[in-house]
């Protein structure tokens, strides 16, 4: 069991908790049984019908099983967005196995550190990726027993067994393992800005809980839906878009195993993938602000979007705007974590406040602290703390940054946010983000996005660099649109005409791109290394 105690005892009013016995793959399954005939899955290749996803997954299970592999031990999976992942990742589930989902981007290093640290007895990879799973097994000690390779590139080792012959190999499972809503169902290992990803353990009935508060009742996902995220399966955010939220209510899921490129996902929203459109996208700000710059945006009508979703980082409220005056829907930004499994404070599709990531969703509690611990008052930046019933069970083997993180029944964002008059909460960074300038606190978020709402400014990031006596002072990397010029002068001039006078940056360094994360999001602490080396 956990340190930190598991909330699902504690259920929202008006929504029934799951029972002492729970497996998610096996409730999901259930919720879709009559649905046999329907698109669960659409990727490149084809159309996986949610008859045979339940076929495939219990099948899944037993081959799992039949390895010799015991509940609660865990099987890494190393795969791209195709229709072979829901079918590892709930076939692990079903079987009381933890699926140990990793980012496809990283380095063979950083897979030898998860294989270690997760003492995955089995992988699950995309045929793609073999060769970087390949060498993180030979600088690795950890033994595999197996490797399952997805849609193979090349020849197999006698070591490596093929996707599809290891699922015909076995007879459905039948019954699902009797796992309880606390026992741990999967990992995800956090994007921290430093040090090494947290392997962050979700229960059976995280998932759940995220599906009824926010993918039903904030969303209002429908079976008549069909959705498609930019975000990966491997994210929390992915997870929730294009996998748990549409099989919830039976809704149809577009899978991309490419990069979420302006004309990757353009090719998608006109239904050129399986012949289905999304009703609904799941993006964040910097994909939408790429894609309102691309001179092929689609028009209003060539799609069938009734809304959009951002997060991961605050949505500029340009960025919001533009959208919704192009294509007539609204983008419905929210802030989630790895932590908390998905989105806890947001917009909604009948009321947005651009500008402010909305309001807490119900079911989750809120709290801004000062860095004493203390309330602050509306206005004023704290510390964001949330409670509700999908936070982590825990970090795997990280005790002390467990205890950090996961306070009681709170749980520390890492985030500073100001509430407003109106309820809503606007974004002021990550904690160690936050600016002192000349005694007072600058947002970098609102210093970047003020810049991108200048007609030449296609992305921005703001840190704090030391001036020659000390203090800090902010500076902006800028990147700006294809061939559009600015100069520095007329960036600050254009900060200070919108801004307090003291926000706007005393250096501005112009660059073709910025560092970021898989799912997009800026990195600043990469900006802040580069300066100190300078």
């Amino acid at each position: 069991m956990s340190p930190v105690a598991n909330l699902s005892a504690t259920a929202p009013a008006g929504i029934q908790p799951p029972g002492e016995v729970f497996n998610f793959a096996q409730h999901l399954l259930a919720v879709n049984a009559l649905r046999a005939e329907k698109a669960a899955f659409v990727d490149d290749l084809g159309t996986l019908g949610y008859g045979q996803l339940d076929e495939r997954v219990r099948r899944m299970a037993a081959a799992l099983r039949q390895l010799g592999l015991r509940r609660e031990e865990r099987v890494l999976l190393l795969m791209q967005d195709t229709n072979d992942w829901p079918v590892a990742f709930l076939g692990a589930l079903y079987a009381g196995m933890v699926p140990v989902a990793v980012n496809t981007l990283l380095t063979a290093d950083d897979y030898a550190y998860m294989l270690e640290h997760s003492r995955a007895q089995a992988a699950l990879v995309s045929g793609a990726l073999l060769p970087a799973l390949n060498a993180a097994l030979t600088k690795s000690d950890h033994e595999v027993g197996k490797v399952i390779v997805s849609r193979p590139v090349a020849p197999l080792h006698p070591s490596e067994v093929d996707f599809e012959a290891f699922l015909q190999a076995q007879a459905p499972l039948q019954k699902a393992a009797a796992t309880s809503p606390d026992d741990p169902g999967f990992w995800l290992y956090s994007s921290g800005s430093t040090g090494r990803p947290k392997g962050t353990v979700h229960s059976h009935a995280n998932p759940y809980w995220t599906c009824e508060l926010y993918g039903k009742a904030v969303l209002g996902l429908t079976e008549a839906d069909v959705c498609f995220s930019a975000a990966k399966l491997f994210f929390a955010y992915g997870l929730g878009n294009g996998l748990t939220f549409p099989m919830s209510v039976g809704a149809t899921t577009v899978l991309m195993a490419e990069r979420p490129t302006p004309e990757a996902t353009f090719k998608r929203w006109r239904g050129e993938v399986g012949g289905v459109k999304p009703t609904v996208f799941f993006g964040a700000p910097t994909g939408f602000a790429g894609m309102l710059a691309s001179p092929a945006l689609p028009a209003r009508s060539e799609l069938a979007l009734r809304m959009a979703s951002s997060a991961g980082e605050a949505l500029p409220a340009d960025i919001g705007e533009r959208f919704q005056r192009h294509y007539g829907v609204p983008i419905v930004d929210g802030i989630g974590s790895t932590e908390m499994l998905h989105i806890f404070l947001s917009n909604t599709p009948a009321q947005v406040r651009y500008g402010t990531t909305g309001w807490p969703v119900p079911g989750y509690d809120i709290e801004l602290r000062s860095e004493e611990g203390g309330p602050v008052p509306d206005g004023e930046p704290g510390d964001l703390y949330i409670r509700g019933p999908s936070a982590a069970m825990m970090y795997w083997g990280n005790r002390a940054k467990t205890r950090e993180t996961f306070q009681g029944g709170w749980t520390k964002s890492g985030d500073k946010y100001v509430k407003n008059a109106d309820g809503t909460y606007t974004y002021s960074g990550r904690s160690d983000d936050m600016l002192k300038v000349s005694g007072i606190y600058v947002s970098p978020f609102e210093v970047e996005a003020t810049l991108v709402q200048h007609p030449a400014v296609l992305e921005a990031a703001v840190i704090g660099v030391p001036d020659a006596e000390g203090l800090t002072k902010t500076k902006a990397f800028v990147v700006l649109k294809a061939g559009v010029q600015a100069t520095d002068a007329e960036l600050k001039a254009f900060v200070k005409d919108k801004l307090a006078p003291y926000k706007y940056p005393r250096q501005i360094a112009f660059v073709a791109e910025l560092p970021k994360t898989a799912t997009g999001k800026i990195q600043r602490f990469k900006l802040r290394e580069l300066e100190s080396r300078a």
